[in-house]
């Protein structure tokens, strides 16, 4: 039979390993909470940008990760980690970033979408019927399909990741996103911006790129239409030009003249439409370049 001497002790022991072992599981919990809390920080996303209708965002992606996507749709990353992102103009409240890492496991963005005012325009005035003629359609279908083949092309260039700066200056004189409605009927909205300016003058690249589409005649409605792609689904519209100074294929410089300002297609008067897409987002020009000098 165990002496009650011995028993005593054998309760201090197990009392002195207690007073032990719940500092030592303490400590082991707090370090695990702070490599924990460590790993969250260093997968978390990084932007620059605005989340507003129209708008269009810079990423890095999380350190690991193997794929991302945006609203369902998968989105390309370069070497380093940053990406591009777009919200359609008339884009809703919400969008969800989801980036997959290495291991498995997935971190998420969500995006509280501001909407923007745009200008609208009520006219007491019923829009036109009837559509466009048979005539017109057998003409614009096939210079759809060119604006559509061009906008799938994905360049290398690296134009996205730039500054953008103005391709002309001068009074704008549309703004993107402005509408009218006509006794109650939305029209649509305008697709982009509009520089005023003289016939011929000048229009320069506002960011890196390679052009996509170079009319060889005026089209319907953009007149003599020039695309360039900037890369990552990123690229630029310029309709109305008077001359096109570039080719299918070639690579233009931010600040290289492309084009010279018209009034080719559809247009009231010599100004140039400068137009941008992400993906199938329409985007405003105004909020990568910032106001003009």
């Amino acid at each position: 039979m165990r002496s009650r001497k011995t028993a005593i002790f054998g309760s201090a022991a197990v009392a002195a390993m207690a007073a032990i072992s719940l500092p030592l599981s303490s400590t082991l919990a707090e370090t695990a909470e702070a490599e924990q809390s460590a790993f969250r920080q260093a997968v978390k996303f990084g932007f620059s940008g605005q989340e507003i209708q129209g708008g269009v965002m810079l990423g890095d992606a999380p350190a690991g990760t193997q794929s991302l996507s945006f609203d369902g749709q998968p989105v390309p990353i370069d070497e380093d980690g940053k990406f591009i992102i777009a919200f359609n103009r008339d884009a809703g409240q919400s969008a969800q970033m989801v980036a997959t890492l290495e291991n498995g496991q997935t971190v998420k963005k969500f995006f509280n979408i501001a909407p923007r005012k745009w200008k609208i325009e009520h006219v007491n005035v019923a829009r036109r019927s009837g559509g466009p003629s048979a005539a017109f359609m057998a003409r614009r279908k096939p210079e759809l399909a060119q604006i559509n083949a061009a906008r799938q092309v994905r360049s290398n260039s690296k134009g996205w990741r730039q500054t953008f700066i103005w391709p002309a200056k001068g009074r704008i004189s549309g703004m993107f996103g402005s509408q009218r409605v006509y006794k109650g009927e939305p029209g649509s909205y305008h697709s982009g911006v509009d520089i005023a300016g003289g016939t011929g003058t000048y229009f320069v690249a506002p960011a890196d790129g390679v052009v996509t589409l170079a009319a060889k005649k005026p089209f319907s409605l953009e007149g003599n239409l020039l695309m360039i792609d900037h890369g990552m689904g990123l690229n630029s519209a310029f309709l109305h030009a008077s001359q096109i100074l570039v080719k299918e294929g070639q690579e233009v410089k931010r600040g290289e003249p492309i084009g010279r300002i018209g009034a080719t297609g559809r247009a009231t008067g010599p100004h140039l439409h400068w137009s941008m897409k992400w993906n199938n987002a329409r985007i405003d020009p105004i909020l990568l370049t910032g106001p003009m000098d």
